[in-house]
């Protein structure tokens, strides 16, 4: 990169760094996601969908193109809340709360970050006395539920979580396409 420059055939009259970039976008090329206010945990409780008994995701991008969805998790309930097996990898930022995987010795709070690789399983749990959790996770691929002895009960991906976010956003009165603001 070699410094900010006029654009070819411009004034010395005109400020390169207010002058947009003067190409179309590549044809194809799916549109921007923004979200004002994202990690605002305690906006609108409708963009929570509900998940289970005290949990609930705020998802922040669908991505059935390449099978991955960034959300935010919301728990207000203490104890296991699942034990799944990831078939790809996984970024997770802490918001609020504390969280931790019975399988591992680190114990996540507000302002960390975890990397769960291709392959673990592990088992979500919420200590005792925590109000709220609240994560972001970045999620590619889906997870497999499975018992304490890797018997599988269940799945989640990026396509479960769209028609779980489509019903809610139905429920509520937005209506099923809501969602598809959120799927790229």
């Amino acid at each position: 990169m070699s410094g900010i420059q006029a654009a070819p055939g411009a004034g010395t009259d005109r400020d390169p760094s207010k002058i947009r970039y003067q190409l179309p976008q590549p044809a194809g090329m799916m549109p921007d996601i923004f979200r004002a206010a994202a990690l605002d945990l305690d906006a609108d409780e409708n963009a929570w969908v509900p998940q289970a008994e005290g949990v609930w995701f705020k998802p922040l991008i669908l991505s059935v193109s390449q099978g991955y969805y960034v959300n935010i998790l919301r728990v207000r309930a203490a104890g296991v809340l699942s034990r799944h097996r990831h078939t790809g990898p996984v970024h997770a930022f802490t918001l609020r709360g504390t969280w931790r995987y019975l399988e591992h010795d680190w114990v996540a709070n507000a302002g960390d970050y975890a990397f769960e690789p291709p392959g673990e399983t592990h088992t979500l749990a919420i200590p005792e006395g925590v109000a709220e959790m609240a994560t972001l996770f970045h999620v590619m691929g889906g997870y497999t539920y499975v018992d304490p002895y890797g018997k599988a009960m269940g799945y989640e991906d990026v396509f479960t979580k769209l028609e779980n976010a489509r019903r809610h956003f139905d429920a509520i009165g937005y209506g099923p396409s809501y969602v598809d603001h959120f799927v790229r």
